[in-house]
Order: C-alpha cells, then sequence, then structure tokens
C-alpha cells in the first residue's frame, strides 16, 4: 500500500460519513493516473497554490483601493482568512480539509472555475477534481455545493469578509466599535475575535445533525443585519470608495482599447481569440490583471510619455 492509499483508507475510518471521500471523488474532466505521495484533493490543493493566478491575488485589493499602509487586506488575505475559518469548521465537524480549496479570484465565481478550467497552464487548465471544482463554482451564486466542505466555504467566505472589512473600516476611521448596533453586538459579540468564534461555534452545532452546513436562526439573522448594516455604512460609503469611479473608468478603457485593438494582446492569449472570441478573451485578460498592472498598462496607453510620473 503506498502513502496515497493510505491515506485514502485513513480518511475512511477518521472523517464523519458525511465528508467527501478521496476515494470516491467523480473524477476530473480529463483523466490521469493517480500519484503515490497524494490524494486528489491534495493535488488539487498544490495545483491552486502554485498557480499564477492565485499569487496575483497578493496584489489586488479587497474593499480600498490602494489604502496607505501594509495592514489592509487583500484578495490574498482574504482567501487566506477564508481558508482557516473553512478548516476550523471542517475539523470540527470531521470533514475533509484538503477539498476546502478557493476560487479567484460580471460573476467572479464562474470567472474563477473558467480560470482554473481552461486559462492556467498555458490555456491547458489545472484539471482538478469534480468536487473541488464546484465548490470554487457555487462558493457564491444561487447554486449549493453537494458537498459539505463546499457548502462551508461558502459560510467561511462572507464570516471572513464581513468582519476583516469591519476590521479595515475601523482603521480607515470609516466605523467605530461602538457604531456597530448593540442588538447584533448582542448577539455576535463585541470585538472581532468574539465575531468570529460566536459565528464559527455556532455554525458546527447548528451542522452536526443536520443534512446541510447552517446556522441558527438567530445566529444567522444578526450575520445578515451585520453585513446590511456594512452595505450601507462601508460598501456604498463615498471615503471607502471614493477611487471607484477611476478604477472603473479604467478598466471600461482598457477593455475598450483591447477590443478595438486585439493584436496588443499578449503571445499567449492570441491563440484563444479563434475559438473564444475577441470579447471573451479580452476580458480575460482584463480581469487577471492586478491593481498596479492595470494602472501601469492604463498609463502606456493613455498617457503621453512626456506627462508620466515614472
Amino acid at each position: 500500500m503506498n502513502f496515497r492509499q493510505f491515506q485514502e483508507q485513513e480518511e475512511l475510518t477518521r472523517l464523519s460519513a458525511r465528508a467527501a471521500k478521496a476515494l470516491y471523488t467523480r473524477g476530473r474532466n480529463v483523466f490521469e493516473e493517480e500519484r503515490e505521495d497524494r490524494t486528489c484533493y491534495q493535488r488539487d490543493t498544490d495545483r491552486i497554490l502554485h498557480s499564477r493566478a492565485f499569487r496575483r491575488l497578493m496584489h489586488k485589493t479587497q474593499v480600498f483601493l490602494q489604502p496607505e499602509g501594509d495592514h489592509y487586506r487583500t484578495r490574498m488575505t482574504h482567501t487566506l482568512e477564508v481558508t482557516r475559518i473553512a478548516r476550523t469548521a471542517a475539523r470540527a465537524l470531521r470533514l475533509n480539509e484538503d477539498t476546502e480549496v478557493l476560487g479567484y479570484p460580471f460573476r467572479h465565481n464562474e470567472q474563477s472555475l473558467r480560470v482554473v478550467d481552461q486559462l492556467e497552464k498555458d490555456g491547458q487548465g489545472l484539471n482538478l477534481t469534480y468536487e473541488v471544482r464546484r465548490g470554487i463554482l457555487c462558493h457564491s451564486g444561487p447554486e449549493l455545493p453537494e458537498t459539505l466542505e463546499g457548502q462551508i466555504v461558502r459560510y467561511a467566505d462572507r464570516i471572513a469578509y464581513i468582519n476583516h472589512d469591519i476590521d479595515d473600516a475601523m482603521r480607515a476611521g470609516i466605523l467605530k466599535n461602538e457604531d456597530i448596533p448593540s442588538a447584533i453586538a448582542e448577539v455576535l459579540g463585541h470585538t472581532h475575535s468574539e465575531r468570529i468564534n460566536t459565528l464559527v461555534e455556532d455554525l458546527v452545532l447548528a451542522s452536526q445533525d443536520s443534512p446541510t452546513i447552517t446556522m441558527t436562526r438567530a445566529v444567522e439573522t444578526a450575520m445578515l443585519e451585520l453585513r446590511a448594516f456594512m452595505f450601507e455604512r462601508v460598501y456604498r460609503n463615498p471615503v471607502a470608495k471614493g477611487e471607484e469611479s477611476k478604477a472603473k473608468r479604467i478598466i471600461q478603457e482598457l477593455y475598450k482599447h483591447y477590443m478595438a485593438h486585439p493584436e496588443q494582446l499578449p503571445p499567449d492569449f492570441q491563440p484563444q481569440l479563434d475559438f473564444d472570441g475577441i470579447s471573451r478573451v479580452v476580458c480575460d485578460y482584463v480581469a487577471g490583471m492586478t491593481d498596479k498592472y492595470a494602472v501601469y498598462k492604463f498609463e502606456e496607453i493613455f498617457v503621453p510619455t512626456a506627462w508620466s510620473l515614472r
């Protein structure tokens, strides 16, 4: 018995009967021989972590565009926080932590699946397992993942972004701790750590005897009320979103430029034009840009060299 087979058998005894098991995966779009050292889900994790798209998350901001200071969240830190929350809940429910793989950073969940299916590895894709692909597609949107691990990620994503956005908003001076409605704070807690603990513990306890991942009505209602509060006070706040109109203009102008000049797309995007169409390819290219790279390309294309500050 090799190490992969040992781990597959160990999952059968260690994990809950409800957990996704590597031995019973529905497989990949393109068949591959299994490796001796890792399960299929562990290989998926490694493929995503080593992908170019994952590394670019480090330079994509979350709520605040190009904030001053190094302590604001990026898509990368958000992804890591979601993974930590999801794994904590999965471990408590004896589910499979190796399927807790998130997508990337239109409908961002659909673009995330396109990245791992078609854009990575020079158009070959990462050939991930069915369960992980469904977890990526359904971590937001109307469809619920088939696996409980995928359902945990949906909750973990919301738990993470609401709470770290509160933290960032306080750092930016948009919110104070006492601004959070007392009725919400009484249920979820009065600090960042208290809110996270309450939400994760409630998720675990409510899901133990449930056929799906869930929360108690009181805690989930408080979380949704906190999310609504954040939309009112932060996500639509002119201080937080003051630069957003500029960012939208940059994206729009880049898109229009490459639609008119597809020959200026990078060489590795050129072959896609024949089978995906120009609109889809330009969207892929612009969507994959980091914040700094988008600004750089905008200046390169539209700002006269004599005016450039670089």
